[in-house]
């Protein structure tokens, strides 16, 4: 009898990878995994304007989380990868609109609350899909069925006065007798993207601790807090309707944060503030608005149920701010993430030996 014994089978060595196409797999699996991760978890952000001073630094780059409220599902699936609106250093744009997908939230850590940091696609920029509108950073101040209003540059929320932010500054008007060189400023603490020069004297952000402090100095001889009074109605705030609603900056309101699945009555006074949400953010079509009275594909609307949460955000800075004053509620599906951490923190005016803010590197949010 023979016997034939179990002969491993011979295989062919794996054929090595070329330089190239090891190269080009390693940078695939690069650009899969970041986008991965800054669509699901952490995308880092800067701060290029003071609005949000002195709570955030024009120069801190930021980490936002979008664990929190949740990742969204993309809507402009088309779109080069690791770019927003333009490819890298260029103004060609790094999407394509052609398709365009329903929008869904996946599940996250919580909800907007008040007084949260909030990164969002800014809601009147028209010219790009919602998904790659342009990011804004401001305070969330009001939530989804609150009533908010500001009397005499205090934020009030169903009543009550909002918790105002540490280092939140206005503006002052400063009539002086000398020049200020931008050390004075620099060692008050004073941004010194928050400083423009007039004649006799400077337009300054800042704290009301550090607007205390002008006024012991002997060189300055006037502080005065640049404030809106009551009653004197301002054009540019949002909804741009000054012969009806008698509002500004600093005394505005009250209005109320549209709620899914809120129902309101609709009158003549308070259509002007819920049209553009009718209109832009709740997926109607034929909207019309006439002599204060709101309709959808032909039929007036007497009353409307909301279809999704709304937020109003205003920036620390409320003086120098571009916030919902202006132009009105942030719909929910715009919302990108919490600001968490601020990782690294570089002054545009601090010069070689203090670019960084070493002071503000790695500090939580609040």
């Amino acid at each position: 009898m023979s016997v034939t014994f179990w002969k491993k089978k011979e295989t062919k060595p794996q054929e090595k990878k070329g330089f190239f196409r090891e190269w080009g797999d390693a940078i695939l699996f690069a650009v899969v995994a970041a986008t991965l991760i800054r669509w699901a978890t952490f995308e880092a952000y800067t701060i290029p304007t003071p609005s949000m001073e002195s709570s955030l630094l024009v120069g801190d780059y930021l980490f936002v989380s979008k664990l929190h409220y949740g990742p969204r599902t993309p809507i402009t699936p088309l779109q080069v990868p690791l770019t927003h609106q333009t490819i890298w250093g260029t103004s060609i744009p790094s999407y394509s609109d052609i398709i365009q997908l329903k929008q869904y939230r996946l599940p996250g850590f919580t909800s907007v609350k008040n007084n949260d940091v909030v990164v969002f696609n800014v809601p009147f920029e028209d010219h790009h899909p919602p998904d790659l509108r342009t990011n804004y950073i401001k305070r969330c101040v009001g939530i989804a069925g609150d009533v908010l209003e500001v009397r005499d540059m205090q934020v009030y929320i169903n009543g009550k006065p909002a918790e105002n932010p540490e280092g939140m500054q206005n503006r002052y008007l400063l009539e002086t007798t000398t020049m200020l060189d931008a050390d004075f400023f620099r060692n008050l603490g004073i941004s010194l993207a928050g400083i423009q020069p007039i004649q006799g004297g400077y337009v300054v952000d800042c704290t009301p601790e550090q607007a205390e402090k002008f006024k012991g100095m002997n060189f300055i001889k006037t502080v005065h807090l640049d404030k809106d009074v009551p009653g004197r109605a301002d054009a540019e705030v949002y909804p741009h309707t000054p012969s009806v609603l008698k509002w500004n900056r600093d005394n505005y309101g009250p209005i109320m944060i549209p709620k899914e699945g809120q129902t309101i009555k609709l009158t003549p006074e308070n259509a002007a503030i819920y049209e553009t949400v009718i209109r832009k953010y709740e997926g109607n079509k034929n909207v019309g608005f006439e002599n204060g009275v709101i309709s959808v594909e032909g039929k007036p609307l007497s009353e409307y149920t909301f279809k999704q949460d709304y937020y109003f955000m205003m920036g620390d800075n409320r003086h120098n701010s571009a916030d919902s004053r202006y132009w009105g509620f942030v719909p929910e599906d715009h919302v990108v993430g919490k600001a968490v951490l601020v990782w690294m923190s570089m002054d545009p005016n601090g010069g070689v030996s203090g670019k960084i803010r070493w002071n503000r590197l790695f500090n939580l949010i609040d």
